[in-house]
């Protein structure tokens, strides 16, 4: 899916790792959040609250959950999911486009 419908949109971006990933959280009618965002080439590791599903759009990242060894790679149009209150390690060699879906 390449368009979201019907979201309120934070004006305010969210902005990480000194500009390495760029958001913006989308409200949706059912009351559920998401995020869209980018992440510039870099290796980055996110902690998380709640559990979440990293859609990616656009671009290659490898990725590492907490407590594995082993990196597994993604494209656009995968996605992979992480626990709540845990963290994982994301490796971009190129711009990557994603969606973060919440709950």
């Amino acid at each position: 899916m390449s368009i979201i419908h019907n979201v309120a949109v934070s004006k305010k971006s969210n902005i990480y790792f000194d500009g390495k990933c760029v958001s913006h959280t989308l409200l949706l009618a059912d009351g559920s959040k998401k995020t869209v965002g980018v992440i510039f080439p870099s290796q980055l590791t996110f902690n998380t609250a709640a559990p979440e599903v990293m859609e990616v759009v656009a671009g290659k990242c490898r990725v590492k959950l907490a407590g594995s060894d082993a990196w597994q790679d993604y494209g656009a149009g995968e996605r992979f999911s992480v626990g709540a209150n845990t963290s994982f390690q994301i490796d971009t060699t190129e711009t990557l486009d994603y969606v973060c879906h919440f709950g």
